[in-house]
C-alpha cells in the first residue's frame, strides 16, 4: 500500500515541486493538501500546470486527520514552519523544508535568523537532511531538515576536499548564481520581471547570507576545527538552478581524485572528466547534481564548479529522497526523472 503523504504549504514552489515529483512515485500517494491562505482552492486552481492529477483540495493544516498520514513535508515560510511542527503529532515522520531546524545550536539559530527558537524539544533531535553524508540517521530519523539549497550546492562541493585534508581551510571561496526562485513565491519588489531581467546583481555581500551558518557548522565540525569560506550570492534572471564556482588552494588531480571516489556510488552524483565544467541547463527539473574540476592558471590552486537545481535536489527533490529513507523505501524513488532541456 502507498505511503499517504501531507504537504503542508503546498501553494509555494516546493510544494508545487513535492507535487509534481510524487506524481510519479511507485510508493507515494498524496492524502493532504495545506495552505492557509489559499485553503479551499484546488491545486488546478493554484498551479494550472497540475490540472491533470487528481488532487485532494487545499486546506487549513488543522483539517487533516493526521491519524492516517504516514509522513508530512512541510513546506512553509521560515519562522513559521517550527510553530506549526511543534504542534504535531509526537510519533508523525516529519520532512522540513525551511530554516527551522538546520542549525543545531539555538544561539547560532537565533544570530543569524534573527528570533529565538520556540521549539527547542523538536530542534534538538532533527537530523540535518544532506542525505549523501547523513543516511544513516535520516533513516532512522522521525524529523529531517532539509539543507539550505546554496547550502547543499557548497557542500557537494568542498565536504569531500575537507574530509580528505587536501585544501586550504583558509583559503575557500565560493561565489555562486542563484536563480529567481530561491526568494519563494511572495512578491518581492527586487524579483519583478522589470526590476530582474536583463541583469544579476550580488546580495547578502559580506558574510550575511544566512546559509553561512549551515556552512559554519558543517565545515567546523568536518574539520574539528572553526572554519569560515567567503561565499558570495548573486541573484540571475532565471527560473531554476544554482551555479557555484569554487575556488581553492590544493592539487588540481587530488581534488578532483577525492569527488571522484566519494561520489563513484552516488546515484545522483556526477563528477564529470577533469577539465569539464558543467551548465545549470544540464541538471534541470531534475535530483542531479553535476561538478567539474579544472586546474587553476596560478600553480597549485583548483577551480570546481558545481550545479544543482535548487528546487529539485536543493529542496524538494532532496526532501523526497529523504523520506525514501525514513519510509523504507528505494532511496532513489520517483526520483530518476532526467533533466529539463532545453
Amino acid at each position: 500500500m502507498a505511503k499517504q503523504i501531507a504537504i503542508l504549504g503546498a501553494s509555494g514552489y516546493t510544494g508545487a515541486e513535492l507535487v509534481r515529483l510524487i506524481a510519479s512515485h511507485p510508493d507515494m500517494e498524496i492524502a493532504a493538501l495545506a495552505a492557509e491562505r489559499k485553503a479551499g482552492m484546488s491545486m488546478a486552481e493554484v498551479f494550472p500546470f497540475l490540472r491533470h492529477m487528481h488532487l485532494p483540495d487545499l486546506v487549513k493544516i488543522e483539517e487533516i486527520d493526521f491519524s492516517k498520514i504516514d509522513l508530512a513535508f512541510c513546506a512553509l515560510p521560515h519562522k513559521t514552519s517550527q510553530a506549526v511542527i511543534r504542534e504535531l503529532p509526537k510519533d508523525l515522520k516529519i520532512v522540513d523544508l525551511s530554516a527551522d531546524f538546520r542549525l543545531r545550536d539555538p544561539e547560532e539559530y537565533e544570530k543569524w535568523y534573527g528570533n529565538p527558537h520556540i521549539a527547542l524539544e523538536q530542534q534538538a533531535e532533527a537530523v540535518y537532511g544532506l542525505t549523501e553524508f547523513y543516511r544513516d540517521e535520516i533513516a532512522k530519523a522521525r524529523l529531517v531538515a532539509g539543507t539550505g539549497c546554496n547550502a547543499a550546492t557548497g557542500q557537494f562541493t568542498l565536504r569531500p576536499l575537507i574530509s580528505a585534508g587536501i585544501i586550504a581551510l583558509d583559503d575557500i571561496i565560493l561565489d555562486m548564481k542563484c536563480a529567481v526562485s530561491g526568494a519563494g513565491r511572495s512578491l518581492k519588489e527586487n524579483i519583478l520581471h522589470a526590476e530582474l531581467s536583463e541583469g544579476y546583481n550580488a546580495y547578502s555581500v559580506g558574510g550575511k547570507h544566512r546559509h553561512l551558518g549551515e556552512f559554519d557548522q558543517e565545515f567546523s565540525k568536518l574539520a574539528g576545527e572553526p572554519v569560515k569560506v567567503q561565499f558570495t550570492p548573486h541573484l540571475i534572471p532565471a527560473n531554476r538552478g544554482i551555479l557555484c564556482t569554487a575556488y581553492v588552494k590544493g592539487a588540481p588531480q587530488a581534488v578532483f581524485d577525492a569527488l571522484q571516489g566519494a561520489y563513484a556510488d552516488e546515484p545522483f552524483i556526477e563528477v564529470l572528466p577533469f577539465g569539464e565544467t558543467p551548465s545549470s541547463h544540464d541538471v534541470r527539473g531534475s535530483n542531479f547534481v553535476h561538478i567539474g574540476v579544472t586546474a587553476d592558471r596560478i600553480e597549485g590552486r583548483a577551480i570546481i564548479v558545481t550545479v544543482l537545481d535548487n528546487l529539485c535536489k536543493g529542496s524538494s527533490g532532496q526532501a523526497i529522497q529523504n523520506a525514501n529513507l525514513m519510509l523504507g523505501l528505494d532511496e532513489t524513488a520517483g526520483l530518476m526523472l532526467a533533466p529539463l532541456f532545453p
